[in-house]
Formats: structure tokens, sequence, C-alpha cells
């Protein structure tokens, strides 16, 4: 008989006794359900949002594996990478051979392998070309195709494959040397599946959306799991009630699992929905030099249903977790007898995971991901400490407040700790993250020259024929040009010592792709380019940086405040009762509302605080795997300040946005049976 109580927890009978409470909670009682589905609708959607940016930087990255060659043993083609540019943008340039007597593979979003002398381009490059005129042209030649999807990492990125005969110096000359980032020397391969980049979209951008996500993951959970604590008195009441008239703790542990399924699930199809109608506007977000495919985007339907299930298991869990002292001492739940200690066993448990991450990223730095893991482990902890940290602020406020308001907002915290953390721990969290990237400075390579001048390194013995030839070409363009030489980034090319042959172009941008179309294939093997164009992927990431700080800053504490508005009108409704009793007793409204707001604004005080210095102490070992350097300077000060005056502003007007619930909670005062 014993087991099959689990199954009949959730039987016929179980289902139709919690539509029909829930049903006859009245007006308040479907408020307080709507709320918890909104809760878990927002938590779906950005979660939704999060997982697939983490799989669309995957896909990018793999669909651009192949511009990064592996040399073979039986090789059937040569490739080269290098970049050119136009109006300041990048231009990939592929350049391939077929070796003499193979049969060389399609390349990726080809039908067929170049024929020399053909020039392949995507379709963004197509549309450059055909309204530049053919002077400012970045590649040769009349495109004899378009590039599918699978050769190219974003719908805007210009990438142009070159066929070549086996002979040719494209394919046979050294690259660039001053440039070994952007840059493939001529390798020989057996097909062109290529190999993960480690920089670029391969490497800093996947650590750097890994990082992101996690900063914006961790409140939606903390969101998610709250959403089946909200009017938790009012339930533990009602179940407590059911329990003493002889319910079993079976049919209670299923009523409860049934009504957050019950809102789990709907808040997730919501979500889901939400999810589906911001993918065209999230594909627009221009990350990594360009917008996004929608199709990068789209989770596909397994992992679709393994989030939802994951919010609605989620919300259940976090439902069942509270029902210990309604099962085992459901008078003392309906007599309001009984508040929740908070053990010192949370603190320590947070010590040691601070402890802990000192000493894994001290002794383990080259580990990224087990680093990435602990650090959601210190961000979660936060959840841990924080209703205990409240506990001890509302022992402290009660013992010490001097007038009714701060008296009431010391008890609540004191009586409910939960309750109230779940108020101000969006903020809390959202404190932890602008401490997080206040340090952050994300250092590009210096550039070398200035923009209007491009350069092309040659070896010494070849200065004064480069020069000659530079200014036949130039003045074949009829591109007016200072030819010179200097020494601002030297290598060493065909075995000795280089200098840079500089043309300096005055006037616009046109002038200077003019200049630069004229000089293609001077040296072979390279392109000419300004000091800026080498820095072009440094000064790329870094404001793609600056705009993921805005995004995820943005998102934590756009959650934060939700979370608040939905927490203080849930904990309005699930103090009804009290409000009312205080009422009938005499207490100004004025009172409660300033106690409810003493009771949000005392421990965001300590709490967003102590989030934001452990986001300062996190930050420091990520520095270095997102390529930044750690200091906090002023525009972090001005950062932390910011935000924190944000937050509070943010958190006062969720609160101001359930006084009217207040006032009507309290205009019908009265005890009533539930």
């Amino acid at each position: 008989m014993r087991a099959l109580r689990p199954m009949r927890a959730l039987d016929r009978t179980t289902w139709t006794l919690t539509w029909r409470l829930t049903r006859a909670g009245g007006r308040t009682g479907l408020l307080a359900t709507g709320l918890s589905v909104a809760a878990a609708a927002i938590s779906t959607a950005l979660l939704l949002v999060c997982v697939a940016a983490n799989l669309g930087f995957q896909q990018r990255a793999d669909r651009i594996d192949w511009r990064n060659p592996v040399r073979s043993g039986a090789p059937v083609a040569v490739e080269a990478v290098g970049t050119t540019f136009s109006g300041g943008t990048p231009v990939t340039v592929v350049d391939v051979a077929q070796l003499p007597g193979k049969k060389a593979p399609a390349l990726p979003g080809m039908p067929r392998f170049p024929k020399p002398g053909e020039t392949w381009v995507s379709p963004a490059l197509a549309d450059l070309l055909h309204r530049l005129p053919a002077d400012r042209h970045p590649v040769p030649g009349t495109p004899a195709g378009t590039l599918g999807r699978e050769a190219l990492a974003h719908p805007g990125e210009l990438v142009a494959v070159v066929g070549h005969k086996p002979t040719a110096a494209a394919v046979t000359a050294p690259r660039d040397p001053r440039r070994p980032d952007d840059t493939v020397t001529p390798t020989r391969v057996a097909d062109f599946t290529g190999r993960p980049l480690q920089y670029g979209i391969g490497g800093f951008y996947v650590t750097l959306a890994k990082i992101a996500t996690i900063l914006v993951v961790i409140p939606l959970l903390v969101l998610g799991a709250s959403s089946a604590r909200l009017s938790v008195s009012r339930r533990d009441q009602r179940l407590a009630a059911l329990r003493l008239i002889g319910a079993t703790p079976g049919r209670i542990a299923g009523m409860t699992a049934a009504e957050a399924a019950f809102t789990g699930a709907a808040g997730a199809l919501l979500g889901a929905v939400g999810y589906a109608l911001l993918l065209p506007a999230v594909a627009q977000v221009p990350v990594a030099g360009g917008s996004w495919y929608v199709a990068d985007l789209w989770v596909g339907l397994p992992v679709l249903l393994a989030v939802l299930a994951a919010v609605v298991a989620m919300v259940v869990v976090s439902a069942l977790a509270g029902l210990r002292q309604v099962v085992v001492g459901p008078l003392g739940v309906a007599r309001r007898s009984q508040a929740p200690r908070m053990h010192v066993l949370r603190a320590l448990v947070f010590v040691a995971v601070i402890v802990g991450y000192a000493w894994f990223t001290d002794n383990k730095k080259d580990e990224v991901n087990a680093i990435l893991v602990f650090f959601a482990v210190v961000f979660l902890a936060l959840s841990v400490i924080g209703p205990w940290v409240v506990g001890i602020l509302g022992r402290v406020v009660s013992a010490r407040a001097a007038t009714p308001a701060t008296l009431l907002a010391g008890r609540r915290m004191l009586d409910d700790p939960k309750s109230a953390w779940r108020t101000v721990s969006g903020l809390a969290l959202a404190g932890f993250v602008a401490g997080f990237f206040a340090p952050f400075g994300v250092v590009g390579s210096s550039s070398w020259g200035s923009p209007d001048t491009l350069a092309v390194a040659v070896p010494k013995s070849q200065v004064t024929a480069v020069q000659h030839e530079a200014r036949e070409r130039l003045k074949d363009a009829r591109v007016t040009a200072t030819v010179g030489s200097d020494t601002g980034r030297v290598a060493v090319v065909g075995g000795e010592d280089s200098v840079q042959v500089t043309v300096t172009v005055p006037g616009d941008t046109e002038n200077l792709d003019r200049a630069r179309t004229a000089l293609t294939s001077l040296v072979p093997g390279q392109y000419p380019v300004t000091g800026t164009d080498v820095d072009w992927s440094g000064k790329m990431f870094t404001e793609d940086f600056s705009t993921a700080t805005r995004v995820v800053l943005g998102v934590t504490f756009v959650i934060a405040i939700a979370s608040a508005g939905i927490t203080a009108a849930s904990s309005v409704l699930d103090r009804r009762r009290t409000y009312g009793l205080l009422r009938l007793a005499g207490t100004p409204l004025r009172i409660l509302d300033e106690a409810r707001r003493k009771e949000t604004l005392i421990p965001v005080a300590v709490l967003a605080g102590g989030a934001v210095l452990t986001g300062l102490f996190a930050a420091a070992p990520l520095t270095v795997l997102a390529g930044g350097s750690s200091s906090l300077d002023l525009g972090g000060i001005a950062l932390l300040a910011a935000c924190f005056g944000l937050g509070v502003a943010g958190l006062l007007a969720a609160s101001a946005l359930s006084r009217p619930l207040l006032k009507s909670v309290t205009a019908s005062s009265g005890p009533r049976g539930e």
C-alpha cells in the first residue's frame, strides 16, 4: 500500500481539489497565481534567449573552422587566408588552388571547387561590389557565384574565395608576418574541415558568452524558484488546515506539486511564446561584426522541451521544499506560531565557497570551464547566505527600532527572512553583476601609424623597387599620395629584417580605398593596411564587450525590478489578513507602507553592498580569461554608483506600484476564512 501512495498523490482527486481551491481563491487568489505565472514566463523566455546565444556562438564558430586549415601529409589543395578592408570593414579573402593530379572537394557553402581566376563572394560582399566602383573593389574580378550560409559566420560578413593555379603567388608566398591573428600562410590540406580557432568567435567570444550567461541565468533561476514560493503563507495556511482535518502527507504534497506544476507549465509555455516573438529582434543585435541568422538562435525542439521541463521541475521542487513544516507541524502553521529559523550553516557554506574559489582559481588557472562552474557556484551562494543575513538584520532592527514602521519592518524580516530576501534578491544579484563588471578593462593591441597611411612590409633590399612600383600604380589609379618608409612595425620577411613601405593618402575613406585597391598584390601574400586596420579584431572585441556589459547589466536590473514588483505585490496578497488586522487596530496606512519600504531598503543597503564586494572578488581571475585587465578606476566606481542608484529607484518604483493593492486589501479589512 505504501508503494502506491506517491502515485495516488497526483490522482484525479488531487487535481480536482487543487483546481477548485485555486478558483475559490477569488480575485486576489487568481492575481497571486498570475504573478507566479508571470515570474515563470519571464524566467523561461530569458533562459531560452541565453541558451540560444550560446548555441548560436557555437554554430558561428563551427561554420568558420574551415578557414583555419589543418596541414595534411596527403594534400589535394592549398589554402591561404588574408584580410583586407573596405571602408574600415574587414574582408576575409581565402585563396585556394587544386594540386596537380588531385581532386579537391567543394568548400563549405559552394557547390564545387573554384576554377583558377574564379571569385566566389558572400551575399553581403556581392552587394558591396555592386554598389562600389571598380577602382574601390576590395577583391579583383567579377564574382562567379555566391557563398552559402555554411561558409559564413553571420549574414553581413564580407568573404571572398578566390581560385588560383597551384603556382600562383597568392598560394605560395608567405602571409603578412605583422598579422599572425587574421592571416593563414599557404597550407596543403586534404579537406576543408579545419579546426576551431583559438581567438575571435572560437575563443574569447565563447568565453564571454559563457560568463554573460552565468550572470543572467543565476538571477533567472532565483526568480523562477521564487515564483513557486509567492503567496506561500496563504498556501501553507490552506494546506495546514487540510492536514488538520485529515489530509495525508501524500495528498498535501500532491496538491502542492499540482498547483506548482500548473503555474510553472503555464508560465513556461508563455515564456516559450515570448522567446519565439523575441527571436527576430534578438537576431538584429550586432555581435562579433554582424547580426545573426535567426536559425542560429533557434534552440531546437529537444532543447526547448528540456528548458520548459527544467523550469517546471524547478518550480515544483521549490514548492515542495517548504512543505516539511506543514506536514510535520500543521497546528503551528495554522496558528502562525512558528517562525522559520536561519541556521549559521548558511554563512559557513558561503565562506567555504569563497575560500574554495580563491584556491581553485589560484592553482587551476588553465581549467577555464571548471573555473566558470566554480564562479557560478559563488554567484549561487549569495542566495544561500541572503536569508540568513536578512534574519540577522531583522533581529538587530527589531531591537533598535525607534519608530513603529521600523519595528514592523524588523519583525517582518525576523519572522519571515526568506520572503524578505525574495523581494530584494534580484537587486542583490544585480549588485554582484555590477561589481563583477566594474574592474574590467579590455585592452586591445596598440595600433601604429596614422589611419590615413597604408603600409606593407618588405625586405630592406627591396624597398626602393617596391616604392617605385607603388608610385606607378597610384599614378595609374589617379590617386594623389605620398610614398615613404618607416620601421613602425617591423618583422622578418624573406630571411631579413623588413621595412614598411608607407603610402599616406590625404582625403576621405574613398581615396584610401582607391589606393588600397591599386596596391593590392604589390607584395605577394600581403594586403596594404593601416595601423587601425591591424587592430580591427581587438577594437571589435572591446566594443562587443562594452555592449555585453550594458546588455547583461540591463537584463539583470530588469529582472531585479520585475522580481521586486512581483514579490512586493504577492507579499501584500500573502499578508492581507495581517495588514487587515493592523488596520482594524488603528495602524495608519502610511505606517504600513513605510514599513514595507524599510523592509526592502534596509536589506538592500547591506546585501547589495556585500554582493558588489563579492562580484569584485570573483572578477579578478576571470579578467584574464576574457582578455582584459583588472583595475577599479573612476569609470568602475561611477558604474557602481549609477547601478546602485538606478536599482534602488527601480525597487522603490516597483514597490510603489503595489501601493494601490495595499490600499485595496486594507480597505476591506477584517478576519475571513480561508
